[in-house]
């Protein structure tokens, strides 16, 4: 059995919310209006993404996809550049860690026949970089673009034109950064393991990917304010228990309770007149730097949670928790799935990993800032 402080470490994030909650309800106590504090609807979506999600990657699709294109590849450079930007794309729309969790392993089965293990450093520093940016674009691609999204009630078409900008130079820089990789052939037998994946049959049959695909849509749907999310919810929760019970067990209720320990901290606070003041008034002006600052340590999420009940600025909280992803290695905890896959496959290059996964997040943050900065200045 696990030892306490190992179970602590494991959901270190979600027992200091509960702890500071709980703290809070000393000050403020429950209530009620306890009910009022609780962002159902992110919850429902969000809920609903998981456990699709989970069942689309455990299907094999995307494996089977990504095979396919391997196979039209000549260089390690071009088998980078897939790599990295099918995290980028993907993420978009079945999360971040998704989808680091479903190519970084593809990474690293491919990648030893073809490079050293500071280029599969590299590739994999790019892929997460790429899936924490790519991930940006929409408000499926991350918790805490889904949640900001439905706490300002933000328009859709507003929320991609805000972060269309910095999705295009994100693109740039991951291609400017795979010329780094050399050209060198892709030897038979990567396009052999590469051919065998392809044939390999997808693990759900047809009929459960049309409908997860048919629950998928019906969460955007969801998202875009077209369908109810009580109808979204309801809808994926009766499929999913009459066809794959199992998919309940891909929704990360760390994460669920960690929202709603954070709604009602926020909620406390802010009926906490002298706090709520003196917070908003340190805010005001500041909130995309506070964002950034605040995501450096206790990671975007729960910086977008705990400020967005003291500013009204989306726009600046939004960009600040998004660009906040990149920094240090807590700065997004999906950048945690891909250095714990790198580090077990290769423990000799633990330092050497987090050295250039620095160097290249710090690198990254300070260009799309530099891009706020100047769409600031010209008022875009």
């Amino acid at each position: 059995m696990k030892s306490v402080v190992s179970v602590l470490k494991e959901n270190l994030v979600l027992v200091l919310a509960v702890v500071a909650a709980s703290v809070s309800m000393l000050a403020v106590p429950p209530s009620a209006s306890y009910a009022g504090y609780i962002n159902v609807p992110v919850l429902a979506i969000l809920f609903c993404l998981m456990v699709v999600i989970g069942g689309l990657r455990e299907s094999g699709v995307f494996a089977a996809v990504l095979a396919r294109l391997l196979l039209r590849l000549g260089t390690m450079r071009q088998l980078a550049a897939v790599l990295v930007f099918a995290c980028f794309f993907v993420s978009m729309w079945v999360t971040n860690d998704v989808a680091l969790l479903t190519f970084v392993p593809f990474s690293l089965m491919a990648l030893p026949k073809v490079a050293s293990e500071k280029q599969m450093a590299l590739v994999i520093v790019l892929q997460t970089l790429a899936a924490n940016l790519g991930s940006m674009c929409t408000p499926v691609g991350n918790p805490q673009n889904l949640y900001l999204y439905f706490y300002y009630a933000m328009d859709l078409s507003s929320f991609l034109l805000l972060l269309l900008p910095y999705t295009l130079v994100s693109f740039l820089l991951l291609a400017l950064s795979l010329f780094r990789l050399p050209g060198t052939p892709i030897p038979i037998s990567v396009r052999l393991a590469a051919r065998r994946t392809r044939n390999l049959p997808v693990l759900a049959p047809s009929r459960q990917l049309w409908i997860l695909g048919g629950m998928f849509f019906l969460s955007l749907l969801a998202v875009a304010h077209v369908l109810d999310y009580r109808l979204a919810l309801a809808l994926v929760v009766v499929v999913t228990a009459l066809t794959r019970p199992r998919y309940f067990r891909y929704a990360d209720y760390r994460l669920l309770g960690t929202f709603v320990a954070f709604f009602i901290l926020i909620g406390n606070l802010s009926q906490l007149s002298g706090f709520r003041d003196l917070l908003t008034g340190y805010l005001d002006g500041h909130e995309f730097l506070m964002a950034l600052l605040a995501s450096q340590v206790i990671s975007n999420v729960p910086a977008a949670v705990l400020l967005s009940g003291f500013t009204d600025d989306a726009a600046a909280l939004l960009l600040g928790t998004d660009i906040g992803g990149l920094g240090t290695l807590v700065a997004s905890m999906a950048s945690l799935i891909s250095y714990g896959m790198y580090v077990r496959a290769c423990p000799r290059q633990q330092a050497g990993y987090l050295k250039l996964f620095t160097q290249l997040n710090l690198a990254y943050l300070l260009v799309l800032v530099l891009i706020a900065w100047l769409c600031h200045q010209l008022g875009v």
